[in-house]
């Protein structure tokens, strides 16, 4: 294990800890107290009630973040975004291993420091972008390769959410598909559009890759939860539904008369494909992926550099934004 004086071979389980056990943390914590050779060491946060709560929950102790500290060999920090740099900088000096929940830090300059501390220590640092790890979205990263894409649209809607210290919704909802976007098409990320309503809980954008047209929409006041992405392409149009983790490929549409009682009707069919998809818990994937890579070595499934070029992203469109419409036209 890199950062540790852990073998990579030793089968002694890697001590887990929890900072900040809100409505993710709390799962990060049961899943660690369920998955194998992992042996969740403790859970902190300033809420010391919530933290002896959930400690309680899953077998283990609620501590200071300091005392966790020479507990751990990785630690999930789920703490409020802007907490993140400083979370992440004393696990780091610590010689911890690090999943930090999405986005990875509130400003580049901050992300790339964390980056810095990483390598320099031979640590592992991940980013907590979990629907890589949704077994639809990576049964569309096996197709994507093989066809002629020219438009995706990613829709992650839902209605308002009772907590408090919300990052903007380009930063707590639109930044997931960012994400994936950025590791589904080939080439950089332009923002072309980007407006918001509903005072800032609505956002949509426009991000051109190489020739292809993202669409994305983010929403806290739709009352229906969303969250799809479809993939336009020469060869075919694909559904991914990340809630129902199905996929459906629509391939060789076209139209039709037929007659129906005597009356002639028109009708589009297209052949349906549903590939099998092995359904699963994200958060248990990306943890599980977490620390294999902490066992090997290895790189993460997404590292610190996706996590800011996310970041980088939505930052680019919350100014377009924000921009006059003079402005927008000049950029």
């Amino acid at each position: 294990m890199t950062g540790s004086s852990r073998s990579t071979t030793d089968s002694t389980p890697i001590r887990a800890g929890v900072v900040g056990v809100g409505a993710m943390g709390e799962n990060h914590a049961r899943v660690y107290s369920e998955l194998r050779n992992v042996d969740l060491v403790g859970v902190s946060d300033l809420d010391a009630t919530s933290a002896r709560a959930v400690a309680a929950e899953f077998g283990t102790e609620a501590v200071p973040f300091e005392k966790l500290l020479k507990r751990c060999d990785v630690v999930t920090v789920a703490v409020p975004t802007a907490a993140h740099y400083e979370t992440v900088s004393a696990c780091l000096e610590a010689d911890i291993h690090v999943l930090v929940e999405k986005p990875i830090t509130e400003s580049i300059e901050a992300g790339k420091e964390l980056a810095r501390t990483a390598r320099e220590r031979e640590l592992v640092l991940q980013v907590g972008h979990i629907e890589r790890f949704n077994p639809a979205v990576q049964g569309v990263m096996d197709l994507i390769d093989d066809l002629d894409v020219i438009a995706v649209d990613a829709k992650r809607l839902g209605p308002p959410v009772d907590r408090t210290g919300l990052d903007a919704v380009t930063y707590d909802l639109m930044v997931h598909d960012v994400d994936v976007l950025n590791a589904l098409l080939e080439g950089e990320p332009e923002p072309l559009m980007a407006a918001r309503a509903a005072d800032g809980q609505y956002a949509s954008a426009t991000i051109e890759y190489g020739g292809v047209i993202a669409s994305l929409t983010a929403s806290r006041v739709t009352q229906k939860k969303i969250r799809k992405l479809t993939v336009t392409a020469r060869e075919c149009f694909v559904e991914v539904d990340y809630l129902e983790q199905s996929i459906l490929i629509h391939r060789d549409s076209f139209p039709a008369y037929v007659t129906d009682n005597g009356q002639n009707r028109y009708r589009h069919e297209s052949v349906i494909e549903r590939p099998r998809i092995d359904n699963g818990e994200p958060l248990r994937h990306e943890l599980e992926a977490f620390l294999e890579t902490v066992r090997t070595g290895s790189e993460p499934e997404v590292t610190a550099e996706d996590g800011l070029r996310a970041i980088e992203t939505i930052q680019r469109l919350d100014r377009l934004a924000e921009a006059e419409p003079a402005e927008v036209r000049t950029q």
